[in-house]
């Protein structure tokens, strides 16, 4: 059985399925078995694309006017076409002349596949090359942190002196889980009961040791 799959990318009225519908028609596909979005092709969850897979069975071909009715990218195109592959459903694109029950069409697909393959490699290649380039500058991935070195500080000498979290997260604008992480970054568990011996101020963290001396 054939089915069909149309697609315009917005709900203006202006833009209509009707050339898509004619070429399906004339291609043997039933009016019964047409499914339709007026959507943009980057949307995972199009109604009409998800009636239309479910629809297909063991047997089926899967009829579009051009492949960019159908994916929202190459490598999205393929993941739809491979899934389908493997349920024992054809696919055929109109325009491009591919049909994947024909030695041609599966060439173009595997060809497709190459290409998406390569298409990912380079995107790595080029991700992985910027961030050693921006390491070479001394420049970290990431969010920058939402507390200072300097209001680090400043947190833990309130804590030390007595502070709760509840009012530092306050203070300092700052959620909880921020804030605990930040304090096990640096090291420090719990307030200080008194100035450390030079023999335990050598075992805290660096941190600790500076607001320890400044409490001093």
């Amino acid at each position: 059985m054939l089915v069909g799959y149309m697609r315009v990318s917005s709900t203006d009225d202006r833009q209509s399925v009707s050339l898509q519908r004619d070429a399906l028609v004339a291609a043997g596909v039933d009016d019964r078995h047409l499914h339709q979005d007026k959507a943009s092709g980057a949307r995972d969850d199009r109604p009409g694309l998800k009636g239309c897979l479910g629809e297909l069975r063991f047997g089926d071909v899967l009829v579009v006017w051009k492949l960019d009715r159908l994916g929202r990218s190459l490598p999205n195109l393929l993941a739809i076409i491979a899934d389908l592959k493997e349920r024992g459903v054809a696919f055929r694109s109109l325009t491009e002349q591919m049909d994947t029950t024909t030695p041609h069409g599966e060439l173009l697909f595997s060809l497709f596949g190459a290409l998406a393959q390569y298409e990912r490699a380079l995107t790595r290649e080029r991700i992985l090359a910027g961030l050693a380039a921006a390491k070479r500058r001394g420049r970290r991935g990431g969010r920058p942190p939402a507390l200072g070195p300097e209001q680090i500080e400043q947190v833990v000498a309130a804590l030390d002196s007595g502070a709760s979290k509840a009012s530092v997260c306050r203070s300092f604008k700052v959620a909880r889980s921020t804030l605990l992480d930040t304090l096990a970054r640096v090291g420090w568990s719990g307030p200080l009961t008194g100035p450390p011996s030079d023999e335990a101020a050598t075992k805290l963290p660096p941190l600790r040791r500076r607001t320890a001396r400044k409490a001093a």
